[in-house]
Formats: C-alpha cells, structure tokens, sequence
C-alpha cells in the first residue's frame, strides 16, 4: 500500500469505525469521496 492509502483508511477507520477489509473493498473514487465527505463532517 501506497502512503496515501494508509493515510486514507486510517482517516476513515477513525471516524467512520469501519473494518479494514471494508474499507479496502473501496474503489478509489468511492474513498476519496467518503474522506472528503468524512472530513466536511468532521469539520
């Protein structure tokens, strides 16, 4: 994995509280899309 990735599904893991092999099971536009989102939220 990329650093960017693990920086992508850390962010996520932490907010979103999903398993690992969920989070890996996005595609990539869907990730960007929930870390963006995530972040808005997270203001």
């Amino acid at each position: 994995m990329t650093d960017r990735l693990y920086e992508e599904i850390t962010y996520l893991a932490y907010h979103l509280h999903w398993p690992l092999d969920d989070l890996l099971d996005l595609e990539h536009h869907e990730r960007r899309r929930f870390v963006a989102e995530t972040g808005r939220l997270a203001g």
